[in-house]
């Protein structure tokens, strides 16, 4: 255990002044303002306070000595990963330098130590775009430092920087291994896997292998004496048990276990890893390759429908940001957390979102183990990223780091070059270097997962972000009207908790919410493209009238996020099987935010948004397709019915009943004997007509039963002045 200071400075050749304790992994920042006494970074405007320290050379140092060792071991220094351009020394001499923060090290101090030794890793500033404008998420255009942290529309601008993955000392025998993977290739009725397990050891050694089940039973067992440095077994492994996304069977997962011996038996090394056999492909929908129809012919819409083990999916998921502004403190369970919401939530796939961090292995081991599927993205987003000779070679190495890192993990089911970068505020193509530089190493290094360019890409639609529109439409009017292969972001705008928001904004700040101060900065104002995309008071207003309290402006807010999002991804999944996907943006947050797009508030606190979108994505349910969100007594009350099933499974017929309610009223006004429903189909049923009565309250509940499938029924919250 390594006992670290850390202290800044203003250059490299200048040593700090004072150092503080640091807790590694961490933060610069967390660890300078714990040891200041510093107020939360989230209150208020307290973030303000940490802006000078992207602009410091940092140093860690720890003084320790050599751990006990035997004459046949060898001590390594092992580093996780530092935030972001760094070098390391040992008493003096450097050991490592490297920028980027994807990429692991270790060192072989043996030969190296003392009897007192000094270890220290020196992080440099923030890098910054020379061209780029200042304080803007351009000066993240030409590194692999993730642009999130130079400001975006749920987190400040405040950069971390500092050894953000787990550091450590650690006595290996001169005969360890280096590196153990399995690779596999199932055949395409899925009842065989052609098993390759490569290993490398520092020298020969006999090498044991096995392989078991979620059981604990051995399937497989295998050995081959030492015949140098590297080893290669294989196997061929009957009826494995496949590993599904969640909704569509277990996320099975075996256990692979290398183990090196030594001429007396004796057991030197040993590595185990988790294994989940399944393929993966992104497929056109049916009925693509049929357009476009006319003549001359342009291109057919880019496939984004995931197949998994022969079955093409419904996505149904989020897009997830890091998960903290400080990435280093995030642990085992907070990922846990909020990946077991997304279970609950019914997701399968969550979009790992481009402009933030390659998460800590802990996410992506829950997200195999709970059948989470993940789209990765490398770091590039909503910048155009110039292949200058020194950013292409830190991408070139980042990249690789990445994708070896990930590719053994069953819940990784497609690469993606970045975020929006074929946009205009981007003005990358697909003959842009770096992109093509990510395609390259994605086939060279894993070329039987699917890769995108971007996203989105032809077919598939980003946005709208707002229950409103400009031009006065509804999302409910919208979003029927948009035809999009995938819909892999959209949102809307909703205020926090009015409980939440209190342990963040001031008193005398809380009410009325105002543009500028607070409610700005944690992004209620000015965070996406005008005054109040995100808190929109007047619109509440408008539906809900006059608010007197934070409490009527909150609940307001609240019912047109969750409805708005309830017709979303409804809406997608009755455009099936053209449409195959859905993702909000953005599932989480990392710091608190006043009003924003996001299903939980940090650090993993469900919003009803959460529970509405839930309901929409279980497997089978009732469906409205509802015109409008306010009515008027007296007016033709016309919601479409479906019963939307992502199963493959057939549903049987039955009846549904469906009512308007208002406080005490209740108005039966349609009963549905419905046909059975297809595997992983839909079914339309008729409009209702039905004239609205003038009710005492103007909240109105449309309910959807199912006799006897209680399981089925859905409920949407509407006006009716």
């Amino acid at each position: 255990m390594l006992s670290w200071n850390v202290g800044h400075s203003s250059s490299l050749n200048v040593r700090p002044a004072e150092t503080v304790p640091a807790t590694v992994p961490g933060a610069v920042q967390t660890d300078w303002a714990k040891a200041k006494n510093w107020p939360p970074h989230y209150y208020g405007e307290n973030f303000k306070a940490y802006k000078w320290m992207e602009d410091c050379y940092w140093t860690y140092s720890t003084h320790f000595t050599p751990p006990n060792r035997e004459k046949n071991e060898r001590v390594f220094f092992v580093c996780g990963g530092v935030d972001y351009e760094y070098f390391a020394r040992l008493n003096g001499k450097t050991i490592n330098a490297y920028e980027g923060m994807f990429t692991p090290f270790e060192i072989d101090m043996t030969d190296m130590l003392t009897d007192d030794n000094l270890l220290e890793i020196i992080v440099f500033p923030a890098p910054k775009s020379e061209n780029a404008q200042p304080d803007t998420r351009a000066e993240a255009d030409q590194t692999c430092k993730p642009a999130y942290s130079y400001g975006w529309d749920w987190h400040p601008r405040l950069i971390p920087l500092g050894i953000w993955k787990d550091t450590f000392l650690q006595v290996r025998s001169n005969v360890h291994i280096r590196d153990a993977e399995l690779f596999y290739t199932l055949n395409d009725s899925l009842d065989a896997a052609e098993i390759t397990v490569e290993v490398e050891l520092s020298t020969s050694a006999l090498v044991k292998w096995k392989l078991t089940d979620h059981t604990g039973n051995c399937v497989a067992e295998k050995e081959i004496p030492p015949l140098g440095s590297k080893a290669v077994l294989e196997w061929e492994l009957q009826n494995p048990k496949l590993w599904w996304p969640n909704g569509h069977g277990e996320p099975t997962l075996y256990t692979s276990t290398v183990e090196i011996y030594d001429s007396g038996g004796n057991l030197l090394d040993y590595k185990e890893s988790k294994a989940g056999f399944r393929k993966v492909a992104l497929v056109m929908y049916d009925g693509a390759w049929n357009e476009p129809m006319t003549f001359p012919m342009s291109c057919n819409p880019s496939p984004i429908t995931l197949e998994i083990n022969n079955r093409k999916i419904f996505a149904k998921g989020s897009n997830w940001v890091p998960p903290d502004i400080f990435p280093g403190t995030v642990t085992r369970e907070d990922y846990r957390v909020l990946v077991e919401h997304a279970k609950y939530s019914h997701f399968n796939l969550l979009r790992i979102w481009g402009g933030g961090i390659n998460n800590k292995d802990d996410f992506f081991e829950i997200c195999d183990e709970l059948g989470i599927m993940l789209w990765q993205e490398f770091p590039l987003s909503c910048n155009n990223y110039v292949a200058g000779k020194e950013y292409m070679a830190v991408l070139d190495a980042e990249s690789k780091s990445i994708i070896k890192n990930l590719r053994s993990h069953p819940s990784i089911v497609m690469w993606c070059g970045g975020n929006e970068l074929f946009n205009s505020w981007s003005g990358m193509t697909d003959q842009s270097l770096a992109l093509r530089l990510l395609n390259r190493n994605c086939y060279d290094l894993d070329p039987t997962r699917p890769y995108l360019m971007t996203s989105p890409v032809m077919g598939m639609g980003h946005g709208h972000y707002m229950f409103r529109q400009r031009t006065g439409e509804e999302v409910l009017q919208v979003m029927p009207k948009a035809r999009n292969t995938a819909y892999t972001e959209f949102g809307c705008g909703g205020p926090s908790p009015v409980e939440y928001l209190k342990t963040f904004i001031p008193e005398d700040e809380l009410y009325p919410p105002k543009p500028g101060g607070v409610w700005e900065s944690h992004h209620a104002y000015n965070a996406w493209v005008g005054l109040d995309t995100w808190l929109d008071v007047p619109m509440i207003e408008e539906y809900f009238g006059k608010t007197t309290s934070l409490e009527e402006i909150v609940r307001g807010g609240e019912i047109l996020q969750c409805q708005g999002y309830k017709c979303i991804y409804e809406e997608a999944r009755r455009q099936k099987p053209r449409c195959s996907m859905a993702l909000n943006w953005c599932y989480n947050e990392p710091w608190p935010t006043a009003a924003g797009n996001s299903l939980l508030s940090w650090p993993a606190i469900p919003k009803p948004a959460l529970y509405a979108v839930a309901e929409s994505c279980r497997p089978v349910l009732a469906s409205a397709r509802i015109p409008k969100f306010r009515w008027e007594s007296g007016e033709n009350f016309n919601p479409e019915l479906w019963v939307l099933n992502d199963t493959y499974d057939e549903i049987p017929g039955g009846i549904m009943t469906v009512l308007v309610k208002s406080g005490d009223m209740e108005h039966e006004i349609y009963t549905w004997e419905f046909e059975a429903v297809q595997a992983n189909k839909n079914l339309q049923g008729p409009a209702v007509n039905f004239m609205l009565p003038k009710f005492d309250n103007r909240e109105i509940t449309l309910v959807m039963r199912v006799e006897d499938c209680s399981g089925m029924d859905s409920n949407y919250t509407l006006l009716c002045d």
